[in-house]
């Protein structure tokens, strides 16, 4: 009789390896981990924990050796008896509490990009500036280990910066990621293939200008998002975008967060908000031969004169596009290095723990 039985292998699948920088979200509180202590009057405090460190307050000394080792959630006391609940932060409380140079892109805000922005698992994504890196981790955990993320930046101490706060979420580098220093317009078009990008996401303060650049990058059907601080920056992209004809009629809207306060039958809105931070505005390529479609309502004016945009800048001057005109602060060198030495302290902290362990290995053998 014929046995009609499918043969089993012995070997058994093997797990899939654990996405780049999952073993730093799980188990107890290692050396170089970041750490966010709260008090009982829900005061938070985040430490980096290093053999010997402690964390001082006028309530106390807690001995970073009293963390080290503990599961997550634990509830520890000081050694005045003053308790702390340790958690390691979740992404949108690093962002908030990390080193910077540049302003951070918000947490409301990248969750925006990410989803209005389309960016998937294994996409092909370049974004410009990367400022201080928060965009970028959240870029990073959306297209994943098989993704890829260009990054340009035009001031090497932000890179500095970014890549010490990317390395900290990440455990290390990300296997996806890639940064370059330079101006977006030029460099794009030097290192990426055109058509071969399916995602644009830009943070400048002029975004118009790279209009070209990203025509040539971006694939038929890829998205592009910009995000803006002023009203006069997005009035501007998107008259840049539909005069060139090159895109779907651009998208633009802003996200306000409130947070409501709960206790018992008092149940209102919080007194304060995360309102405005920036406008987000997103198009899609259309195909080469392709002439977008205009608006079914006539725009009155298309275009706008130098009058028009003297009017527009602080100075009265059409050049006059600045950072400072757009009412955002000059960094001094000294709190750019500053920022970079703290981002990098968690790196610096496992390399030197990992340096040791392998020196008292050595020893034993």
């Amino acid at each position: 009789m014929k046995d009609n039985t499918v043969s089993q292998s012995s070997e058994q699948p093997q797990p899939a390896a654990a996405p780049h920088g999952a073993h730093a979200r799980r188990g107890p509180f290692r050396v170089g981990d970041r750490v966010q202590l709260t008090d009982e009057k829900r005061r938070i405090n985040t430490i980096t924990l290093q053999p010997g460190g402690e964390f001082h307050t006028h309530k106390g000394v807690l001995p970073h050796e009293d963390i080290i080792g503990l599961p997550e959630g634990s509830v520890i006391e000081n050694v005045d008896g003053f308790r702390y609940q340790a958690l390691r932060p979740l992404a949108k409380d690093f962002v908030l509490s990390m080193p910077r140079g540049a302003t951070v892109v918000y947490p409301k805000d990248a969750a925006q990009i990410v989803q209005f922005g389309d960016i998937y698992p294994g996409a092909r994504v370049v974004e410009a500036g990367v400022g201080s890196g928060a965009l970028s981790i959240s870029l990073l955990r959306a297209v994943g280990d098989g993704g890829y993320l260009h990054s340009f930046e035009r001031r090497e101490e932000f890179a500095d910066i970014a890549r010490g706060n990317v390395s900290t979420v990440f455990g290390g580098e990300h296997p996806a990621w890639q940064i370059s220093i330079g101006d977006f317009q030029d460099r794009v078009v030097q290192l990426e293939e055109p058509g071969s990008i399916d995602r644009v996401v830009l943070d400048m303060l002029s975004p118009w200008e790279c209009l070209d650049a990203v025509a040539t990058v971006l694939a038929p059907g890829g998205v592009w998002t910009n995000y803006v601080s002023s009203v006069t920056q997005m009035s501007r992209v998107v008259e840049a975008i539909r005069e060139s004809g090159q895109f779907t009629e651009p998208e633009c809207f802003e996200t306000l967060l409130r947070g409501w306060h709960v206790d018992g039958l008092a149940v209102r809105p919080d007194h304060r908000m995360v309102a405005h931070t920036a406008f987000l505005i997103t198009t899609r390529r259309l195909a080469d031969a392709a002439n977008g479609i205009p608006k079914a309502k006539r725009i009155k004016e298309h275009s706008y004169s130098a009058e028009d945009l003297s009017a527009w800048t602080r100075d009265h001057s059409e050049e006059e596009w600045t950072a400072q005109a757009l009412g955002e602060r000059g960094l001094s060198d000294k709190k750019l290095r500053r920022a970079a030495r703290d981002a990098n302290q968690a790196v610096r902290v496992r390399a030197a723990h990992a340096e040791d362990a392998a020196a008292a290995a050595e020893e034993q053998d």
